[in-house]
């Protein structure tokens, strides 16, 4: 392989980044024709599509809600209705065993009448009253996707709403006459488009009802360079305010609060978190800061402080700290009732949640929540009361939905899902493996107590500071646990396990720390004779695809099989690609010599090799996937092939970048990747 293939500029399969064109989609079907035909035959495929299938559509699942005034929605999917009915009931009826759902919006009738094949994408309501609805629908599951506005007192379509064609708008209301909105508006005054780099809005226009889109007014421009411009409105009763971000970079952003048209910038660093809430400025840091200056105090990455908003403008930087880690505990998520704040924490990747009053932000015992749970603060309605919806689970107890009132009503459980798996013979431990470096990096282990070694799924993502934290294993636990597979997630750097600084080490320069923790839990499995490299497989989906497809070129001797999903793999180009300009913070920039020196070595397109003996992979994406170019994929395949090497692949023709669209396609992709796993690994075994 020549040194400009070596680099992407001379690739002789550029041809299969033409995403639909139809040589493309040719040597798609040619691919996955023999995968399909190879790995959909077998009873143990047929089951276990089928249990899946059955744990997706289930009746008794729970019906997750948010509430919108005096009804709680939810979006429910079913074998009935694929794509998915919008409804709505009372708290009064959903307490009950047999809810009294009013369906709103039934997107399986929507796309029939339509002749569209709609995906539900989300709704944003106008409050107060919430009459006026803002709808997204995504044709096949992308990113991009259709806005149009729905009366739900008329249960109608508005003849003059706020519609927008096929993008990645970002629209949010200011009144009902009023919306900010960001999309593509054609070229921009100073020439350049009005999209970043990354395909976002870069533009945030005011646009009023009845007036063209083309006479909207602009707010604020930002940089082709940036990731995003979003404009947004906060309606909080009494503290009305305008606020413009402006991410610079995946990490990095600016936040202004706009006063008639007076851009106001609040001087935080630009890698934390900033918000504002009524009087108060919090801020959780990602990296040292001494607000006050060398001679005030200094605050630890992940840390959460408080300020008092209208004296920080005018330049106070007291600040009241609201959570301090240390080298166990971070900080994962905080959350506002209307008298209360929720701060969530882990300590070695176990949830603990704490509460404070606002404003004086002294300690409040909240009772009835389960120990030894993920728990996580499903939906609260911070203007009106201290409702709040939680939802607790593990890895072998299913989720469950709990309700209460902070200071009023301990939370009870209102719903909770069918187990899909018999969890009473399974066990979960928790073990740390040696990094390269010394780092101990934590493990979960989930198996059944009489299977101490054998075939052994690893899976891990280690980017973007996505924390993996338990959840119960709804497909895993049927597909391969109660079969007698072994389980496991691993908490590598580049997550958010252990606050800012476990993902911040890993950017960049740091990222080969990433491969090196996955591939010494690889390592640990095996000194602990859980398993064999022969019959140790691994599991990853888009930056966890990226980590499988170094894998398979920096560590094919550990692994008897990979699972390759919508991943990112030729890291030359990756920046060229749909998204991925937005993710330059996180891996580098491959035009600077300098960065791509530490990239090239872990880019998987560039170090496939002929004389290597890899071990089997399946590599599976979406050709409807406009956020991780399909083309990575793709190119994986054609130069494995091209080096001699047998490669499994299937491409959903649609599905976005969760590589489905439906229930079925999901079942049928999950099962896919399990019956590959067994038949590789369950041979390895013996």
């Amino acid at each position: 392989m020549t040194s400009d293939a070596a680099t992407g500029t001379d690739d002789p399969y550029l041809w299969l980044e033409e995403v639909t064109a139809d040589r493309s989609l040719d040597w798609v079907r040619e691919h996955n024709a023999p995968t399909v035909e190879r790995l959909t035959t077998s009873k143990r495929f047929a089951e276990i599509e089928e249990q899946t299938l059955e744990a997706l559509d289930t009746d008794d699942r729970i019906p997750y809600v948010r509430r919108r005034g005096e009804f709680l929605y939810n979006f429910w999917r079913d074998a009935a209705n694929p794509r998915g009915l919008w409804r709505r009931t009372t708290l009064e009826s959903y307490v009950t065993d047999a809810p009294e759902w009013d369906v709103v919006i039934d997107v399986d009738q929507l796309a029939k009448d339509e002749d569209e094949n709609w995906v539900w994408k989300g709704a944003t309501a106008l409050r107060p009253d919430y009459r006026r609805v803002l709808i997204s629908l995504s044709r096949g599951g992308a990113d991009a996707a259709v806005v149009r506005e729905f009366d739900l007192d008329s249960r109608s379509w508005v003849t003059d709403g706020f519609t927008l064609p096929e993008n990645k708008s970002t629209v949010s209301w200011i009144d009902e006459d009023n919306v900010y909105v960001g999309t593509d508006f054609g070229t921009a005054p100073d020439g350049h488009g009005s999209l970043t780099d990354s395909g976002y809005p870069r533009i945030a226009k005011l646009w009023t009802r009845g007036t063209p889109l083309e006479d909207a007014v602009t707010v604020f421009t930002g940089e082709p360079s940036d990731i995003s411009i979003r404009a947004v409105y906060d309606d909080t009763p009494g503290f009305e305010r305008h606020f413009i971000s402006r991410a610079t970079d995946f990490f990095n952003s600016l936040l202004y609060e706009n006063r008639a048209g007076e851009l106001i910038l609040i001087d935080v660093p630009t890698d934390a978190y900033a918000g504002v809430r009524r009087n108060w400025l919090l801020v959780m840091t990602r990296s040292q800061w001494a607000p006050s200056g060398p001679d005030g105090p200094t605050y630890s990455p992940g840390t959460l402080l408080v300020f008092d908003y209208p004296a920080y403008l005018e330049g106070n930087r007291s600040a009241v700290v609201l959570f301090d880690p240390d080298a166990h505990t971070s900080l994962v998520d905080f959350t506002f009732t209307a008298h209360y704040l929720i701060i969530t924490t882990l300590h070695d990747v176990h949830t603990s949640i704490s509460v404070l009053t606002a404003g004086d932000w002294t300690p409040v015992d909240v009772n009835g929540l389960p120990d030894m749970a993920t728990i996580s603060v499903l939906d609260t309605d911070p203007d009106h009361s201290d409702e709040v919806f939680w939802s607790a689970t593990s890895f072998t107890e299913p989720p469950s939905l709990l309700h209460g009132t902070i200071g009023s009503d301990d939370p009870v459980v209102l719903k909770r899902s069918p187990e899909f798996f018999d969890a009473s013979s399974v066990t979960t431990e928790q073990y740390f493996a040696t990094s390269d470096d010394g780092t101990l990096v934590p493990y979960f282990v989930v198996r059944r107590r009489d299977v101490t070694h054998g075939p052994t799924l690893l899976y891990g993502y280690g980017g973007f500071e996505n924390a993996l934290t338990p959840g119960y294993l709804t497909v895993a636990g049927r597909a391969w646990i109660e079969r007698g597979g072994i389980y496991v997630i691993a908490n590598i750097r580049g997550g958010g396990e252990y606050g800012p600084a476990w993902h911040t080490v890993a950017q960049k320069s740091g990222r080969h720390l990433v491969y090196q923790d996955f591939s010494s839990v690889a390592r640990d499995l095996v000194t602990r004779r859980f398993t064999t490299p022969a019959q140790l497989g691994a599991q990853g989906g888009s930056n966890g695809g990226l980590l499988m497809g170094v894998m398979l070129t920096r560590y094919p001797e550990l692994f008897g099989a990979l699972v390759c999903q919508v991943p990112l793999i030729d890291m030359y180009r990756y920046h060229l690609l749909l998204a991925g300009a937005s993710w330059v913070a996180e891996y580098g920039n491959p035009e600077d010599p300098e960065e791509w020196a530490f990239m090239k070595p872990f880019s998987p397109y560039q170090n496939i090799r002929r004389d290597v003996q890899y071990p089997p992979i399946l590599v599976t994406t979406s050709t409807r996937d406009d956020r991780v170019h399909p083309g990575h994929a793709r190119k994986l395949v054609a130069r494995l092939e091209e080096n001699g090497h047998t490669v499994d692949y299937y491409e959903n023709i649609e599905g976005g970048h969760g590589g489905a669209a439906d229930n079925k396609q999901a079942a049928f992709k999950s099962a896919l990747a399990y019956e590959f796993l067994w038949e590789t690994l369950a041979d390895a075994a013996g």
